[in-house]
């Protein structure tokens, strides 16, 4: 993925979602194009698997998500690998991963920006994204911060 650029985003809200609901439960399937830098977001109650590459695997998928405590946060993932790769062609996949998750974030919470107007306190929410993969040194969940940070 590129640097992000608003202008290559392309933002499909799946029926019956809104700019306002849901919002626990709410679903992100970013996907985007190598050839031209196009990002594609779908916001919807459930994840858009048809538009995931099964060869690829490229997506980022992320849920709005309650913690014990009741407290909101946006979860997500990445599939580094399910054991059809090797050990070192995981090891690229999770490197190319975290070099661009900040630029599928910023698609993520870009593309939602009148969802936040409804749910403000969501600005602050934590990130987390859970690298997953079959090799245990690669699969691992890491902070992202929080979505304000990727309004700027």
């Amino acid at each position: 993925m590129p640097d992000f650029n608003p202008r290559k985003l392309s933002v499909n809200l799946i029926p019956p979602a809104t700019f306002t609901q849901p919002a626990e439960g709410r679903k992100y399937t970013l996907t985007h194009s190598d050839n031209t830098g196009q990002l594609f977001l779908d916001i919807g109650y459930k994840y858009n698997l048809q538009a995931v590459n099964p060869q690829m695997r490229d997506e980022v998928l992320a849920e709005w998500k309650k913690d014990v405590n009741g407290y909101s946060n946006l979860i997500g993932s990445a599939h580094v690998d399910g054991g059809e790769f090797s050990l070192s062609a995981a090891g690229v996949r999770l490197r190319i991963f975290m070099r661009e998750m900040t630029t599928a974030l910023k698609g993520i919470v870009y593309g939602d920006r009148p969802f936040y107007a409804h749910y403000p306190h969501l600005l602050d929410a934590p990130i987390f994204i859970h690298y997953r993969s079959s090799y245990p040194q690669y699969s691992q969940i890491l902070y992202y911060g929080t979505p304000r940070q990727y309004l700027s």
